[in-house]
């Protein structure tokens, strides 16, 4: 009772779907121009909120990009401050992927070109910088991106924007006592889709698509629609599903998407509302009715009246259906190959932990991931292009966790040994790991690799991420660390790891025509001493710094990649 009178108390006075909801205006082609500008939107009577948007005040456009197509993005900061954008789920190089080493600076432009690799799809753009990412996606910079294919469009589906193909971005954000938005956790009490609040949808009595983005910082939704009305899941994080699996309920944490369709026809005139049924997520997901022990809790996680209850989030009016309506759903719809376990070359586990021994933080945070907080200048995982891997995440803590990996996209291989539901086993790019639990997912690292620009893995939920739970990993070329461009040439490393000497033997010496640079993981070129004699190579190692270093030697016009320990 207690989380229906909140309800009842939050929404008293309000007519329910009062304002019609916001379609982000979509744009195409292969050249974007994005600004990301300063704001104001009025939340509440009397009050203006200063917020951020991308071409706009709030939020940002959709971009509808083309598989294969090549584009460039042109991102203008216009803010104050420096920001990023990254391009979630999105298979683009370490350079192009926005993370928090690639800030853009107040007044100047970063321009990402890249082929377009990615699946038909829904994924979505949002800022990545280090310790802000929570703020700048709470005050409104985030988007969604719709990727197109030749195997989507030959699917009889929705796929008229804004009319029977729908974006939905799902956020609960917190206001302080002069209704400027922040970033406190448990008291995100106002929802909003696409940024409107109370909204409401004309859709038409036909097969409806919904691409739902759970977009909030920290909140899970277990996602319906009212009646219990049945619904066809067809896509999640990383595109479309063989078939089409019937369900009720879908759960989303932040970061995840799904693609899903509702059968209007014959409804005109019925209304149908869009419902979270908080009542139902497992306790220890943010969102549910109880996160941790009475010892263990986040403070005010109790008071919050979304909190483990059911409403409604957008009401859908059912109007005449529009002309060549969709009103079947196909029975297959893509092919999904997860790569076989026999083809794993390594498997590494990464543990979810509290940062500290005080039982009480075991809800509340910080946190890290194998001990580690986030450092800027640390890579916690070196790995090769071409290697196939299984990741298995254990949560030690008292909250579930939204784990999300840069770069590729991955399938679950089992959640605590058993195989994950049907509505689990597409390609994924966040897994949400409850407390105690392992779950095991396969990826492969492909088309891309860089000595020393980095990606990012990290928890979704975004004040834990702005917080520390968050590493980054290499790709490195070639399954040994080396990368030729016609022939190979064999370099050998003495010792590997090195204390004051190390030494290259290679035939590439014996010509003198070569030149050998050596960098940090972060990409730094470091200058040290070396010394040239016949087919050696002698480089002084004892100044630098204990940790992993890359070498490029340049002969010939090829470059020849290796890695070396300075212990």
């Amino acid at each position: 009772m207690k989380r229906i009178l909140s309800i009842a108390l939050l929404l008293a006075g309000t007519t329910y779907g009062q304002t019609a909801l916001f379609i982000p205006p979509a744009i195409s082609g292969t050249t974007f121009n994005l600004n990301i500008q300063t704001g104001t939107r009025t939340f509440f009577s009397g009050y203006t909120t200063p917020t951020y948007g991308v071409n706009g005040s709030f939020l940002a456009p959709t971009l509808i990009l083309n598989k294969l197509d090549s584009v460039t993005l042109n991102v203008t900061n216009s803010l104050p401050v420096a920001t990023t954008i990254h391009w979630h789920g999105m298979h683009v190089s370490p350079q192009n992927d926005g993370g928090p080493g690639q800030l853009i600076a107040p007044s100047t432009t970063w321009s990402p070109s890249f082929k377009v690799l990615n699946d038909a799809g829904t994924y979505w753009y949002h800022p990545h910088g280090a310790g802000k990412t929570d703020l700048h996606v709470s005050k409104g910079i985030a988007g969604m991106i719709i990727v197109k294919d030749a195997a989507e469009a030959a699917l009889t589906l929705p796929r008229t924007y804004g009319v029977d193909d729908i974006p939905l971005i799902v956020q609960s954000k917190a206001f302080d006592v002069l209704r400027q938005i922040a970033i406190a956790t448990e008291d995100d009490t106002l929802l909003m889709v696409n940024g409107t609040v109370d909204p409401y949808l004309n859709a038409p009595a036909q097969v409806v698509r919904f691409r739902i983005l759970n977009g909030s910082s920290m909140r899970s939704y277990m996602f319906g629609f009212s009646g219990s009305m049945p619904f066809k899941l067809i896509a999640t994080d990383g595109g479309l599903l063989d078939t089409p699996v019937t369900l009720t309920r879908i759960r989303l944490s932040p970061g995840e998407r799904a693609e899903v369709l509702l059968n209007l026809t014959g409804m005109v005139g019925a209304t149908v509302y869009f419902k979270n049924y908080g009542s139902e997520l497992p306790n220890g997901i943010y969102g549910a009715d109880t996160v941790g022990t009475d010892t263990a809790f986040i403070p005010g996680y109790s008071a919050n009246p979304l909190n483990g209850a059911d409403y409604n989030i957008m009401k859908i009016n059912v109007t005449a259906s529009t002309g060549g309506a969709v009103t079947t759903i196909p029975a297959t719809l893509g092919t999904l190959a997860p790569w076989p376990l026999s083809a794993v070359d390594t498997t590494r586990t990464f543990n979810l932990s509290p940062a500290t021994a005080d039982s009480s933080t075991f809800a509340e945070g910080p946190f890290v991931i194998n001990g580690h907080h986030f450092a800027m200048d640390t890579i916690n995982v070196v790995t090769y292009l071409n290697r196939t891997e299984i990741w298995k995440l254990v949560n030690h803590t008292l909250v579930a966790h939204p784990f999300h990996i840069h770069d590729v996209p991955f399938y679950i291989v089992d959640i605590n040994g058993v195989p994950p539901p049907p509505y689990e086993r597409g390609r994924k790019d966040v897994v949400l790991v409850m407390p105690g639990d392992s779950v095991r997912f396969i990826t492969k690292f492909e088309t891309f690799a860089d000595a020393s620009i980095p990606y990012m893995y990290h928890c979704h939920l975004l004040h834990h991420e702005d917080d520390g739970m968050m590493g980054q990993f290499l790709v490195l070329p070639g399954p040994a660390g080396i990368s030729d461009a016609t022939k190979k040439q064999e370099v050998q490393l003495s010792p590997n790891p090195a204390t004051d000497i190390l030494t290259l033997t290679s035939e590439l010496f014996l010509s003198g025509s070569f030149s050998v640079k050596v960098y940090s993981l972060l990409g730094t070129e470091v200058a040290i001493p070396m010394e040239h004699s016949e087919d050696k190579l002698r480089i002084r190692t004892g100044s630098l710094q204990t940790g992993l270093y890359v070498m490029k030697i340049f002969s010939n016009n090829n470059v020849y990649v290796h890695k070396f320990e300075k212990l």
